[in-house]
């Protein structure tokens, strides 16, 4: 097999989405919203003999302070089970990051957590990461069901709000304009100060839509009461998957609810386009009710969400005594700030 830098975004996509388990983490938009940032993307694929690819990853660097890493998150993909395959794409990631003066390579695979799979990543010498890198727990709903069949596992609160929705005559929009994202960016500030978290910049947000928009794989979806916004919801259809990657809420949509729209909507939209699965995102454990997002993840679970736990994250040592550094730095972090 041979490894090379990946540079054909038909060719890497195609790859990418006949996975099951592939979401827009791993997508070509993603490699082109962090260039867009001015990061340094490693974006690699191993062919076999006849060229064709059989596995991908993609990741970008982040600088700081404790030490420079990269970051993987949502794979690599391919087929875990060749375990010749699977030791020379890790070969392959150990010498990219050393070539770009990585302390370490943080990696979150798209693989279930599960004994065996925490046992692989071990046998590969990769260990426990101190923090998470992207979602580890996410609430899935399988959109091979009807509407009807979906409703029906629903909680009676959640129907109650669609049936309350309707009755107000909530409007739904839905914009692929990255300009807009300039109103979403606002409502995520009055959003953040009351669920107590740090917000996205502007650019950030503008950058990351614009990536996918050029691949038609974003929508923002907007709830409106007599022309005031209730609540948005930032969307990406990527392979087997709609992702609800953002989400805010104005004080109005506290006391009119159009998020339970917005899903609907988006659910609706996803299987026109074929769409098999409906990726509500990060939620907390059933039993953290001290968690600032534990009344969030009560509203997704309403909609009748299949538990999905992946791999926590792992790192790849490269400097060992850096990286302890930077260890012991973040496991203070995550603990000072509950995550």
């Amino acid at each position: 097999m041979t490894f090379i830098d990946a540079d054909n975004q038909k060719t890497w996509d195609e790859f990418i989405t006949r996975h099951e388990e592939a979401n827009f983490l791993h997508s070509y938009a993603w490699g082109d919203f962090h260039r867009s940032r001015n990061k340094t993307v490693i974006q690699r694929v191993a062919l076999d003999r006849k060229k064709n690819i059989i596995a991908a990853y993609v990741g970008q660097i982040e600088t700081a302070k404790r030490g420079t890493y990269l970051a993987i998150a949502g794979g690599p993909i391919l087929d875990w089970s060749d375990q010749k395959l699977v030791k020379a794409l890790f070969d392959d990631i150990r010498e990219q990051a050393k070539r770009s003066n990585c302390v370490f390579v943080r990696i979150r695979p798209q693989l279930e957590d599960t004994e065996a799979n925490r046992q692989l990543f071990l046998s590969l010498g990769l260990k426990p990461a101190p923090i998470y890198l992207s979602v580890e727990l996410a609430g899935v709903l399988d959109l091979t069901k009807t509407e009807d069949e979906i409703l029906a596992g629903a909680s009676q609160r959640l129907r109650r709000s669609l049936r309350k929705a309707a009755k107000n005559n909530i409007q739904i929009d839905v914009s692929t304009d990255p300009a807009d994202i300039e109103t979403f960016y606002n409502i995520q500030l009055e959003t953040a100060k009351r669920h107590n978290f740090v917000s996205f910049s502007q650019d950030f947000l503008e950058k990351q839509f614009r990536a996918f928009a050029e691949y038609d794989a974003v929508k923002l979806y907007t709830a409106r009461y007599e022309g005031e916004i209730l609540a948005q919801n930032y969307m990406i259809f990527y392979g087997n998957e709609a992702s609800y990657h953002y989400g805010v809420s104005t004080a109005l949509g506290t006391k009119y609810s159009g998020a339970p729209l917005l899903h609907m909507q988006a659910m609706r939209d996803a299987r026109k386009l074929g769409i098999k699965r409906y990726n509500f995102w990060g939620i907390t454990a059933v039993d953290d009710v001290n968690h600032r997002f534990y009344g969030v993840s009560q509203f997704k679970r309403g909609f009748g969400v299949t538990e999905l736990a992946y791999l926590h994250a792992h790192d790849m040592v490269i400097k060992p005594i850096p990286y302890k550094i930077s260890y012991y730095i973040e496991k203070i972090r995550a603990k000072y700030r509950h995550v």
